[in-house]
């Protein structure tokens, strides 16, 4: 590493994407990642640092162009650290995360299967439904600057719905209009801190104003504000949250006007939905999502389904209507509340939900004899602790399909899977999550003795 020089510029080619979706140049054997640059292009760059076993360095011209290459359209890019990936083609994304999801699977997995494909989204822009919003100490509000708690403020995002770009806007109206502060995280003063909004399919909205306090001046007239902006809002809601830190949500909520909870629709099921309820956040691919764990499932109709991060239940009662029996497991008590309603709402009744930690129900159930045919995880970036995976080997069930959102613990987890005699035998990528680096994966396991009989 000695060879390359801070400040100094270089020219180089564009090899392909770190998991991060920063470009990779090697120069005379280094590694130098470089944001905004795609693939097969020539650049010049300068090095902004210099590591141990890498460099990082940045754009200064692009001497031959990728025909991949495109102009953001977001005036925002580069500055907020929401997207990664405007500079370039959709087909081109799609390209850097199922590459990314190989890379994953065979290096950090140590397997030999090929990612089949990637369903992308038919709909890349304005696709989240919901969207949190952090309120900066100087009344800026949008998302955080890329690694730091600087609040960039925006006035319209390209992935959020418009509605919450409309109600977030409103809500910084009434904030300047009735002079209400804004939390500062240094000094743990100030009122607002964050503004939460979930919209369903009929484009109506559930709002949660997160706040350092338990009321706000001027509540009505907040009300007011938000149903001129987004007239479809069937709810405003207040949250608590007077600890410091970066978790959002606090435990208290108080609904200021209407509702306290969002119906919704997803794969022909309607689910309702409270504020701190896991939900995917884009419709449409979830549904595409689901339906290939579906495939992967494999059911006949006779199978018991064991679904550990059910959430809500969106998964499980996927999976109830074509089994004998579904089983959902939920560490968050009002998902847990919202799972048994939606199962009533969509009269299902082979199913059942158990509140607590995934460890905990998964052990408890191995111990109780449960012998699942299917079990189907969700689990967060984190992936599958130890022990869980302990207690899914020790139920022995055919077939185990994984849906993950980080591709570095699915092939971590994977590896030890196949360790305890669990084949990887389908991988299929789908992106959840158009302009940003992050992917979602759907695994198929079969049980050693069972893929030997396929």
């Amino acid at each position: 590493m000695e060879k390359l020089k801070q400040n100094e510029v270089y020219t180089g080619v564009v090899e392909g994407y770190s998991s991060e979706g920063l470009g990779i140049v090697r120069l005379d054997g280094a590694v130098v990642f470089v944001p905004r640059c795609v693939r097969g292009e020539t650049i010049d760059l300068r090095i902004t640092k210099v590591m141990k076993t890498a460099a990082a360095g940045e754009v200064v011209r692009v001497r031959k162009p990728s025909p991949e290459r495109a102009n953001p359209e977001c005036p925002y890019f580069g500055k907020c650290g929401g997207c990664d990936f405007q500079h370039m083609s959709y087909e081109e994304e799609l390209w850097a995360k199922r590459q990314h999801v190989q890379d994953a699977l065979t290096r950090l997995g140590g397997l030999d299967i090929q990612v089949e494909e990637i369903l992308g989204a038919k709909n890349p822009l304005h696709y989240r439904n919901k969207s949190q919003y952090p309120v900066g100490a100087d009344g800026s509000i949008g998302f955080y600057q890329a690694r730091t708690h600087k609040v960039v403020n925006i006035d319209r995002c390209l992935i959020q719905s418009e509605a919450s770009d409309k109600v977030a806007q409103a809500v910084g109206e009434w904030m300047r209009h009735y002079k209400v502060s804004a939390y500062d995280e240094t000094t743990g003063k100030g009122l607002l801190r964050h503004i939460y909004v979930r919209v369903n399919k009929k484009g109506e909205s559930l709002v949660c104003i997160v706040v350092n306090g338990k009321q706000l001046p001027r509540e009505p007239e907040l009300v007011a504000y938000i149903h001129l902006a987004a007239p479809k809002t069937v709810g405003v809601v207040l949250n608590t949250n007077t600890k410091r830190g970066n978790v959002i949500l606090g435990e208290k909520y108080r609904t200021l006007w209407g509702r306290s909870s969002l119906m919704d629709t997803l794969c022909g099921l309607e689910f309702k939905l409270s504020v701190p309820s896991f939900y995917q956040v884009n419709r449409e691919q979830a549904e595409v999502l689901y339906g290939k764990a579906l495939e992967f499932a494999d059911l006949t109709g006779e199978e018991t389904v064991l679904d550990l991060y059910c959430g809500t239940g969106t998964i499980t009662l996927c999976l109830a209507r074509h089994a004998k029996r579904a089983i959902g497991a939920e560490i968050v008590p009002p998902a847990v509340d919202d799972a048994w309603e939606n199962a009533k709402r969509n009269e299902i009744e082979n199913v059942e939900f158990f509140c607590g930690d995934a460890a905990k129900v998964a052990r408890k159930m191995e111990e109780d004899g449960l012998t699942p045919d299917v079990i189907t995880v969700d689990p967060p970036r984190k992936g599958l602790a130890p022990e869980v995976i302990g207690s899914i080997v020790g139920m022995a069930p055919r077939r185990v399909v994984y849906v993950s959102c980080d591709p570095a613990t699915l092939g971590r987890d994977l590896k030890i899977f196949a360790a305890c005699g669990y084949q990887t035998t389908r991988a299929v990528a789908v992106d959840m999550f158009p302009g940003t680096r992050h992917v979602e994966t759907v695994v198929q396991l079969v049980r050693q003795e069972e893929s030997q009989n396929l």
